[in-house]
Formats: C-alpha cells, sequence, structure tokens
C-alpha cells in the first residue's frame, strides 16, 4: 500500500485526504494540533508544524513515504518543497517553493522574465524612514506581508497618514522582517487554475472571482468559464507561463491571481498549490474527473492524465459551467443554528456547513473566516449562477454574540 504524506488537516485538506482514503492509500496527516476536521478521517496522525522542516522529513523517512502534498495553504509548501529535494520524490523543488512563498522573491523574479506585474518596493520594518522609498510609487498602495496566505496582511492605503497602520497590520500577519508594498492597479480580479507535469503546462482554466471588499479584496467564491477575447485569453495565458518559467514551477498544481486593466493582465501572485474557496472542485466539476485524484497521482510519481473526461483537450473543451460561494457571519459569536432548506437538485453539487451550533465563529474578514459553501452546476454559467443564488438564499444561519 502506497503511503501519503498530507500537510495540514483543515476544511482544505478534507476533500484531499478523502479522496486518498478512496483511492487505498495509507493516509497520513501533519497538522499542529487543533479542532481540525482532517484528524479523524487519517489513518496515522502526527503533531507537528507543518513549517518545521527536520520534524516533517524525519516523519517522511520513519513511515517510508510514497508522496508528500497539501492544497488550499502556503504554510507547507517550503516543506514540500525540501522535503522533495531530500528524497527524491516528485513535486515543485525547495528553491520554486521558496520563490512561490515569498511575495518579494516572487515579483524581483517577474521583473526579471519580463512579467506584467505592479511596481513595488522592498521595506524593512527597522526603516524608521521608510516613506520615503515610496515616494516614487503612485497612490493607493497596497501593503503586503511576503509570507502569509489567506488575504492576511495585506492592506489598500489611499494616503500617507495610514502608512504606519497598514505597517503595523502587516507585521502582525508575518515571520519576516521585511514586507512590500506595491501600486494598487484598478480593475477586474480573475485568476487562473492551472497544473505543470514533467515541465509540460497540462491546462490553464482561467476563471471568475467574487470578491468581498474589506480592507483588501479576498476571494468569496469563482465561477467558470471566464469570458475572455481571444486576445486578452492569450495575454492571460502567456503571463501566466512566463510566470510559471521564473518561478520554476514543476509538478504541482498552480494557484494563479490576475487583475485586468486596459484589456491587459497583470499578475499579482501565484502559489504552488492548487486553490482553496472551491477551486480544486471547479476544476473537478469543469472537466469531469476528481482532480484531487490528478494531485494525489502526480505526488506518488504516476503518470496522470489531464484531458478532459470525454477526452477533450482542456485548453480546448467546453467544460460544464459552475459557481461556487462562501459561506460567512457577519459578526463574531457562536453559531446558534443553521439550515438548508433547499430541495434536491442535481444542480447543486455541494452544501457544506464547516461548524456545529455552539461553535464560536468570525465576522468574515479572509478566506479562513468562512463557515461552509455552496457550489452548483448548469449547462450554461447563467444557469449555474441562477441556481447558486437561489440555493443561497434557502440556507439560513443564525449566530448570536
Amino acid at each position: 500500500m502506497k503511503k501519503i504524506l498530507i500537510l495540514g488537516a483543515g476544511i482544505y485538506q478534507v476533500p484531499l485526504i478523502r479522496t486518498a482514503k478512496r483511492m487505498g492509500l495509507y493516509t497520513i496527516v501533519a497538522s499542529i494540533p487543533g479542532n481540525y476536521p482532517g484528524f479523524e478521517l487519517a489513518d496515522k496522525v502526527y503533531y507537528e508544524n507543518t513549517t518545521d522542516y527536520r520534524k516533517i522529513l524525519a516523519i517522511a523517512r520513519r513511515e517510508q513515504i510514497d508522496g508528500i502534498i497539501t492544497t488550499g495553504t502556503d504554510v507547507a509548501v517550503i516543506t514540500i518543497g525540501q522535503t522533495c529535494d531530500t528524497l527524491g520524490l516528485t513535486g515543485l523543488s525547495a528553491r520554486s517553493a521558496a520563490i512561490a512563498t515569498d511575495k518579494l522573491k516572487m515579483k524581483t523574479c517577474y521583473e526579471q522574465y519580463g512579467v506584467r506585474t505592479a511596481r513595488f518596493r522592498r521595506i524593512s520594518f527597522d526603516d524608521a524612514d521608510y516613506a520615503q522609498q515610496l515616494a516614487e510609487l503612485s497612490l493607493p498602495l497596497m501593503f503586503k506581508s511576503v509570507d502569509s496566505s489567506g488575504s492576511r496582511g495585506i492592506v489598500k492605503v489611499t494616503d500617507s497618514a495610514s502608512f504606519d497602520d497598514a505597517r503595523n497590520i502587516v507585521l502582525e500577519n508575518t515571520r519576516s522582517d521585511y514586507f512590500i508594498v506595491e501600486e494598487y492597479i484598478e480593475g477586474e480580479e480573475f485568476g487562473a487554475q492551472a497544473f505543470v507535469r514533467n515541465g509540460q503546462i497540462q491546462f490553464i482554466l482561467p476563471h471568475g472571482d467574487y470578491v468581498f471588499k474589506g480592507d483588501t479584496g479576498v476571494p468569496i467564491g469563482h465561477f467558470a468559464p471566464y469570458r475572455l477575447s481571444p486576445e486578452v485569453l492569450e495575454d492571460t495565458k502567456q503571463q501566466l507561463r512566463l510566470a510559471i518559467q521564473a518561478m520554476e514551477l514543476n509538478n504541482c498544481a498552480i494557484n494563479a491571481d490576475f487583475i485586468m486593466s486596459g484589456g491587459k493582465t497583470y499578475v499579482l501572485e501565484i502559489g504552488g498549490r492548487s486553490g482553496a474557496t472551491c477551486l480544486a472542485e471547479l476544476v473537478s466539476i469543469y472537466y469531469g474527473y476528481d482532480y484531487y485524484e490528478k494531485i494525489l497521482q502526480t505526488a506518488l510519481g504516476e503518470e496522470v492524465d489531464f484531458h478532459a473526461a470525454d477526452g477533450a483537450d482542456p485548453d480546448s473543451c467546453e467544460g460544464v459551467p459552475n459557481a461556487s460561494m462562501l459561506l460567512m457571519s457577519d459578526r463574531d459569536g457562536t453559531l446558534l443554528s443553521q439550515r438548508d432548506d433547499n430541495p434536491e437538485n442535481a444542480d447543486i453539487v455541494s452544501v457544506q456547513f464547516d461548524y456545529q451550533p455552539g461553535d464560536p465563529v468570525h465576522k468574515f474578514h479572509v478566506g479562513p473566516h468562512r463557515i461552509g459553501h455552496v457550489i452548483t452546476k448548469g449547462k450554461t454559467l447563467e444557469e449555474a449562477v441562477a441556481t447558486l443564488h437561489q440555493a443561497l438564499d434557502r440556507i439560513h444561519i443564525e449566530v448570536g454574540e
């Protein structure tokens, strides 16, 4: 029986763990202690910090694993890269993992390879005169932690009087002694999922984003297909190809964030793992296969076919339109009740509640504050979106103080 080591036991690793079990794999999960749903699903659990490479490597050696992987989070990506390099496993390299989890390294690579991206500056937290370095950039600006995910440590700033407050928010959400500030690009945010196997991009699937507007835009849902003109689509794919080359990404899923401005695609950032917020499910529904299975097969070093279920080439097939949205709370408090009043409907793919009545929940600010999700599909994108909103209207959640 092959062994897979999955880093993380949270809500975005649960489908990966379940798929691994269904595939007959011996499933080992490593995560810090906590109330994480993945623990009870695994064959074996190690309560370790997934950023502690030495401890994770020791587990990998002790268990003689065949692969190591995560989904939906950047926290464990460096550990995966280091472990793959050390043990000769299939996955992204330590070098590419380091680039994919540090926004400064990422942006520097983009500049070197001519990837279209926002102008930026590196700022040290101990630099008292950092505002002078920002004089060449145009407001508004984005203050960003270089090593966070889930939209943590990212703040939009519209005037210099807010610089210090934004800097302090970033400081609370980073392990680094520096951060970046980049120009804010006005436009429409969207993204793409992709996969690189043996140096070849297997597919690129652009998707639209539903964005929560707080201190910065936070994705709370997605839809596919995302309609782009042929010229813009090719520009988007070319920018992604350049970014993947710049970051040396290989044998991993790709989660890309873009913004469209003036008919041109700007790369915000790219992760070397599949996206959260139902994005792996978006790929699965669109192409008609279990994307988690493809991710696991790659980590095990197996041959993988990324053609759509009907055999069509993934970059030219007419996939299944689908849409998703997170369930959120508008306040901190205790979940009092939750009810799904939707009738049985084949186009409602999933209604999921992450918590039980009595559990504490957070007012939504960032992705991990989700309290569930809804995923739908349809013959057309319009039908999928209409079904999504109908389904959301029939879900009732009560949160008390």
